[in-house]
This record gives C-alpha cells, structure tokens and sequence, in this order.
C-alpha cells in the first residue's frame, strides 16, 4: 500500500473531498499547486510557464495524483480560453514528466484525471466502453492529447491509471450545484430535448475510485470514472426538483438558446453519452451510490 501521495490540482472540488479521504484513511498527502496553501496538509508550487517545480515535493512520495487543469465549463470558450483549457493540461503534465524523468524519487504511481469527454458527445443510443474510439470535437481532442502526456510517464515505468470522469456530483460545485439553482428559484426546466443521457456519478465514488486505483497495483490505464447507470438530462431535472420539492414550470429551454448563452461550450449540454462502468467493476470496485435518487438525497437533503 503506498502511503505518501503528492496531488496536484488538489484544492479543487474532487481534490479537496480526496484530500479529506485519504487523510481518514492514514494516508500521508501534500499539493502541488500554483501558490502556497495554507491548510491541512503540506503545500508546495510549481511553475508550469517557467516549468519549474519544487522537488522537495516528491520527497518520499509514491504516489502523484494528477487533476492539474483549468476548468473546463468555468467559462465561455473563447480561442484564449480553448487555449488555455488545453494548455495546462498538456503543460502541467509534460512538467511532470520532465521533473519524474530528470530527478531522483521513488513514484511508482501516478493516477491522472481524464474525462468522459474523450469519446465525444452525441452518439445516441450507443454504448460507449474505454476501447471506443476518441470523438472529435474540442473536448476529445483536448483529452486525447492530455491522456498521450499521461502515457508518456509510463514510459518511465511508472504505472499509470487514467480515470475518465463523467459528470461529477457534489453539493458543493459542478453541475448539481448549477442544475440545482434555477430549480431553487422555481425557474427549472430540462436543456435542449432533454433525452440526452448524462452519465454521473457521485464524488465519494468517484474518490473512493482514486483510492482504489492508488492502492490496487493491477489497475493500469483507462477506466470510465462513472456510476453504474446513466439518465437522460430530463430525467436528472426532474429528480432534482423532486427532491427539491420544486415544481418545474417551464417548458425545455432550447438549443439554440442555450448556444447563444454558452456559444460553443453548449455542446457538451445538448449532447449526452451513455458511458458504461463496466471495467471498473470487474475490478471489485462497488459504487456506495447506484441510483440517481439516493446520490441526490445524500447531496441536496444535507441542509
């Protein structure tokens, strides 16, 4: 069992909620970030333009979790912002790999995030597993050259995992937070035709993921970071106000609306994918949330 782990990206929404897991776990973990933190666990920085890092960082670390990147819904993708969304993908993982490749440590695991992005969005009824082939929009191809970065630390003889993660849900971010508001306010309605399949799972499971993907040494490359079922986007809209107890009043808010408010970051809402989970169970990996409404009724009945 490796016992000191190094992430990067590790304020983040999953890097936090891992951090505060491993620690009750017994697990030793510091953050590499772009500016020194103040909290629970050790901080240390890098630099990703001046591709300087701090090797007192891997000091005794076996493991690097990798999360490192801009968010990817955060703004409106602008050519700066594609630009940069990619960006510190790419770059923070080539300095990773530079600084394992020049400098003395003893990793002998990095677990880097991907996403369900990879595949493109849009495919319908079809089922997509970790042997799909990559789409080719914006988002899988930023994936795809993010995930060729990752490979190229194995190359060093470092095992590596990639998790591709669905759409994560957390009361306290991400896309239950922003599907949640306007359902608070009584103004919800199902995006576009709403029959798009939203392939979820919940952040514990999704931490619970990284930490079997640390601990268990015959897990190497892909695996689809999503729950054991998917929902169309009407769906998760109405179980949401269900909970909620909202009543949905408006009619589906469409495309073409959604494509002048969010230009063309608005694909990634109108277009669904069914992701299946299947690899990962084999595994042994069991989901604590399997259905839609207990993943809901753990999140959105807390206050």
């Amino acid at each position: 069992m490796n016992h000191k782990i190094l992430i990067t990206g590790g304020t983040g929404l999953v890097g936090s909620r891992l951090t505060e897991m491993l620690l009750n776990k017994g697990f030793e973990v510091s953050h590499i970030g772009r500016t020194k933190k103040a909290g629970r666990v050790p901080s240390f920085v890098w630099d990703i333009k001046q591709k300087k890092f701090d090797a007192h960082a891997l000091k005794g670390v076996n493991t690097i979790v990798h999360l490192a990147g801009a968010g990817v819904a955060d703004k409106r993708w602008t050519t700066a912002r594609k630009k940069e969304i990619l960006g510190s993908r790419i770059e923070s993982t080539k300095l990773l790999f530079e600084t394992l490749k020049t400098t003395s440590n003893e990793v002998n695991t990095v677990v880097a995030a991907s996403a369900i992005g990879y595949y493109g969005f849009g495919m319908g009824e079809e089922t997509v597993e970790e042997d799909s082939k990559p789409g080719t929009d914006f988002l899988a191809q930023v994936t795809k050259q993010w995930e060729a970065q990752v490979d190229k630390i194995g190359t060093l003889g470092i095992r590596t995992v990639k998790l591709r993660i669905g759409i994560v849900l957390s009361e306290k971010g991400g896309a239950l937070a922003e599907m949640a508001k306007p359902i608070k306010l009584g103004a919800g309605a199902a995006l576009g035709s709403g029959k798009q399949y939203l392939s979820w799972i919940h952040l514990d499971d999704l931490c619970e993921m990284f930490i079997k993907a640390i601990a268990a040494e015959n897990m190497n490359g892909a695996y689809n970071a999503v729950g054991t079922g998917w929902v169309t986007n009407q769906e998760m809209t109405k179980a949401i106000a269900h909970i909620l107890k909202k009543p949905l009043l408006l009619p589906s808010v469409p495309g073409f609306v959604l494509k002048i408010i969010l230009g063309e970051m608005a694909d990634m809402v109108l277009n669904g994918s069914k992701v299946s989970s299947k690899k990962i169970q084999k595994t042994g990996f069991s989901f604590q949330y399997t259905s839609l409404d207990d993943a809901l009724k753990n999140l959105l009945q807390k206050n």
